[in-house]
């Protein structure tokens, strides 16, 4: 993984969705980490499939909203437990853990089409990334709105295969997102998508349907990269629990279960 600085600039309309400040025009400071999606430190970027980034945005009434992405446009498995397991299965010598363990997780399979299908890039900067999990935003009439957001990325991807990928280096992406960024800022819209009734939000590996109400509410610009072993972001966990008013959970199991680990 590789820190940032930045900005977060709020155009004021997601205001109607959440009484947090972090949503009324403006703009605050912001705070991340690019990362590859595996606890191997020395993965080189070619092995490892799933994409994440950490934000910490921080408002002036001291508040902050922590949250936590990955480039997958739904989660693998449903429930914490599940995901222990197959944790468990990945690392297991037996050659038949995996399919076992996929054949009692069905839901598996539309990750594993998307893992094998989906087009990779060749940048931290070209990726959009997903929430996933579902949180409420409660307005300033004290109204409920159940939602998932993206970070969409300005810049156009470019599809690379894991192939190329590799011969470009085992720690490519980290040097091509600082070059880029210090070419100039990297920009992301955050978009908000608000459920319909009966739209899930318990189950990550369950994508909520195109035709869903987007809100575009602000820009997440990444102004600088930051050294890993001593910058900013070093002694932060990207808790997405840390919420300000106005943000809180749902009934999704996984915030909870991150926050605890």
């Amino acid at each position: 993984g590789i820190c940032f600085t930045g900005t977060f600039e709020a155009n004021g309309a997601g205001s109607a969705l959440s009484r947090a400040q972090v949503f009324a025009r403006g703009q605050y400071p912001a705070l991340g980490r690019f990362n590859l999606a595996t606890n191997e430190p020395d993965a080189p970027d070619a092995t490892v499939r799933v994409r994440g980034l950490g934000l910490r945005i921080s408002t002036p009434d001291g508040q902050q909203w922590r949250m936590a992405m990955i480039d997958a446009p739904f989660f693998a498995v449903s429930t914490p437990q599940a995901f222990y397991g197959l944790l468990r299965a990945s690392a297991s010598k037996d050659p038949d853990a995996m399919k076992t363990f996929a054949g009692a997780h069905p839901e598996i399979a539309a990750f594993g089409a998307w893992a094998k299908t989906a087009p990779w890039t060749g940048s931290y900067a070209e990726e959009r990334f997903n929430s996933l999990d579902s949180f409420i935003f409660t307005d300033a009439s004290g109204a409920d709105h159940a939602v998932r957001w993206s970070l969409l990325p300005a810049a156009q991807p470019v599809p690379v295969s894991p192939e190329d990928l590799a011969k470009r280096g085992p720690d490519y992406l980290e040097q091509e997102i600082t070059q880029r960024v210090h070419g100039g800022p990297q920009h992301w819209t955050l978009a908000v998508t608000v459920a319909n009734p009966g739209d899930p939000t318990a189950d990550p590996t369950k994508a909520w349907p195109p035709d869903r109400r987007t809100v575009d509410v602000g820009t997440l610009t990444v102004q600088q990269i930051e050294p890993e072993p001593d910058g900013p972001c070093r002694d932060i966990n990207f808790d997405p629990t840390v919420l300000p008013t106005g943000i809180h959970t749902s009934d999704d199991p996984f915030p909870a279960a991150r926050s605890a680990a």
